[in-house]
């Protein structure tokens, strides 16, 4: 199918790793898009219309409006089949699902939520004292268990199928998150996994995304949609954005 005339928009901040994920599919296939680059807690009702959940990111295009990674991967991958990101033979595509929703659940749960939540988001949004001895404990007790796995499915040279696929993108964002958290994992202790990952970061694509992130993390909200633009991402024309944030649904406290 061609590429439709008019730019997709997306919604979310490439802080988030869900959201780096579906823009680094976006710029290996091609696909031209417009960013809405809001923090998911200050998206005000029309945010709430796209997605109940009040989660990023949520995709927009000619065919679809719909939200959650994974799906809109899964879409881009169907839709524009070329560069691959998923496997070709059936067992490996499975497999590489499979990954990609470890790193989304598993994973973000002890790096994003329990790590990162409790360095950057929880301090910055809602202004709350950063817990340094409630990530030390999370470190120390739930991080090894989680790297041990990584470790185990981390290839020992280039990428899990060959070429770069939405599993080393999705493992990828993740241990990214946990390093802007100033949590280094041990290259000594997961030197397959720490590899990969440099491998993986160096990609363009992602290397592009993860540059702009880590501006936003020194930049007030007011902002970030300068340094966006000063990056080079084309910015959607208004924003689902508002002036104070609220909880979702199933935001963790």
């Amino acid at each position: 199918m061609p590429h439709p005339s008019t730019p997709a928009t997306i919604i979310g901040s490439p802080v988030s790793p869900y959201v780096r994920k579906v823009l680094t599919a976006c710029e290996m296939k091609g696909v031209a898009y417009r960013l809405d680059p809001i923090v998911p807690f200050f998206g005000d009702e029309r945010f709430s219309q796209l997605n109940p959940l009040r989660r990023i990111p949520v995709f927009i295009d000619d065919e679809v409006s719909v939200s959650d990674s994974t799906v809109i991967c899964e879409y881009l991958e169907e839709r524009y089949p070329a560069p691959a990101l998923l496997p070709a033979g059936f067992a490996d595509r499975s497999r590489a699902r499979w990954i990609e929703e470890f790193a989304d659940t598993r994973m973000a749960d002890v790096f994003l939520w329990r790590i990162f939540n409790e360095a950057v988001i929880s301090p910055v949004i809602w202004q709350k004292p950063r817990d340094k001895e409630k990530i030390a404990r999370v470190v120390a007790e739930e991080l090894p268990a989680v790297m041990d796995d990584v470790e185990r499915l981390a290839p020992a040279q280039n990428f899990l199928f060959g070429a770069l696929s939405i599993a080393d993108i999705a493992v990828a964002v993740l241990l990214q998150n946990l390093r802007w958290a100033r949590v280094v994992p041990d290259k000594d202790r997961w030197p397959k996994t720490m590899a990969w990952l440099e491998r993986t970061s160096a990609e363009p694509a992602l290397a592009k995304l993860s540059h702009v992130a880590e501006k936003l993390l020194q930049t007030p909200l007011e902002q970030q949609r300068s340094v966006v633009a000063e990056a080079g991402l084309a910015l959607t024309e208004g924003s689902v954005a508002a002036a104070a944030p609220r909880r979702g649904p199933m935001t963790r406290e």
